[in-house]
């Protein structure tokens, strides 16, 4: 199995569980009598714990490597997933998301880190295609999540089921990958506390804008279809499914995208569809209309992260994990701000309305994708600059 294939089988394998869990959303905050706002601070669970470890997860990514990280936090992650189905109040809900956002961040940073340390290493585009099978692996989970709910079987043996097909399948996979250089030997600039460029934090922000979409698709779609147009639990969970396969199925051509347009065109005009999105499900008389409007825009919100993940890893910093670590955490405040946002606008004004937060955050993104032009070609003129500083000491010996 090749080092490619190896990556992009780690990224379909972990958010299986995650995608699982996903689908019985409404069932909690039906059996814990959650309002639509008491529910939203219970998912802030998860950004909260993401946010919080996401401070010292890329000095750790720097330390131990990106596949020493793969292999501990793989099964840490797939055990933690088991607990949100055992919730018995909303403070305990919002505490076990935020172990499952905590585990999840640092997961998630070692593969990264991984797919691009495989395109610096061998100048292969992955980083579009691997997020894609992250997406078909949520896409799978919220059908399983979808099937369990659908026919009312007991999640937990469920999702124990595939925290043991998972685990045993990822370990000599994750082995199998060549082991990185000495993290904490290598020099990757000063130590200490500095302020992250202002052209990384403009990626960042970029980023944010989508993931929110993101975020909110998977903690409120479920909920808008039940509450708008009745749907069943089998139903409401298809939401997830349709948003994550197209954004699945558009992440797979998103490296050949990379090669006939530059990452800011290909943003903004991914964006532009995000919005056709977000407008389908403002007007959609019927569920499936709002399915078909939730599939545009998971086209809209596809290559966002990977996006900015290259981009980031391109811009000027200490270190491609740091500013990675840097650009999960600004852009996770999107998953923060999403649910609390959302939550609070539906129990005022409806679901419907709720989602349309959506639209103001991929206008931002719109706004700021050219930067992602910007981080690449500051990296060739840094390229360029490194060799003839090294052609004129060669020179000069």
């Amino acid at each position: 199995m090749s080092q490619a294939t190896r990556i992009c089988l780690i990224f379909f394998l972990q958010p299986v569980a995650l995608g699982a869990w996903l689908p019985h959303i409404p069932g909690v905050q039906t059996s814990l009598g959650l309002t639509n706002s008491e529910l939203a601070i219970a998912l802030v669970g998860a950004p909260l714990g993401t946010l919080t470890t996401l401070l010292i997860a890329g000095r750790l990514a720097h330390w131990i490597g990106a596949r020493r990280i793969t292999l501990i936090f793989y099964p840490v992650f797939l055990l933690v997933m088991l607990l949100p189905f055992l919730s018995t109040s909303q403070w305990f809900l919002m505490g076990v998301l935020a172990c499952v956002g905590s585990s999840m961040s640092i997961l998630e940073l070692g593969l990264n880190v991984l797919a691009d340390e495989y395109e610096k290493r061998t100048g292969g585009k992955i980083m579009s295609k691997a997020h894609g099978f992250w997406s078909f692996g949520l896409l799978t989970g919220t059908l399983i999540g979808s099937m369990v709910a659908g026919f009312g079987l007991e999640p937990i043996w469920a999702g124990l089921a595939i925290a043991v097909v998972v685990q045993v399948t990822v370990l000599p996979v994750t082995v199998g990958l060549p082991g990185e250089p000495d993290a904490a030997s290598s020099s990757q600039g000063p130590h200490g506390f500095r302020l992250p460029h202002p052209l990384l934090i403009g990626i960042c922000v970029f980023t944010f804008g989508t993931t929110l979409v993101e975020g909110a698709i998977a903690d409120w779609a479920a909920v808008f279809l039940r509450d708008t147009f009745a749907a069943n639990p089998g139903l409401a969970g298809l939401g997830i499914s349709v948003f994550s396969l197209c954004l699945a199925t558009t992440r797979l051509f998103g490296d050949r995208l990379r090669q006939v347009a530059t990452p800011g065109r290909l943003g903004q005009g991914l964006a532009i569809i995000g919005l056709s999105g977000v407008a389908v499900i403002w007007f959609a008389p019927d569920t499936l209309v709002a399915l078909f409007g939730l599939g545009i825009l998971g086209v809209g919100a596809a290559l966002a992260f990977p996006l900015g993940v290259t981009a980031a890893a391109a811009a000027p910093g200490r270190s491609s994990a740091s500013n990675v670590a840097v650009l999960s955490f600004i852009a996770l405040l999107g998953f923060l701000v999403g649910p609390l946002s959302i939550g609070a606008l539906a129990d005022t004004y409806g679901i419907r309305t709720g989602l349309m937060i959506l639209a103001p955050m991929i206008g931002l993104s719109l706004i700021l994708a050219p930067l992602l032009t910007v981080a690449h070609a500051s990296q060739g003129t840094e390229a360029e600059g490194n060799t003839e500083t090294s052609r004129n000491g060669r020179e000069a010996a």
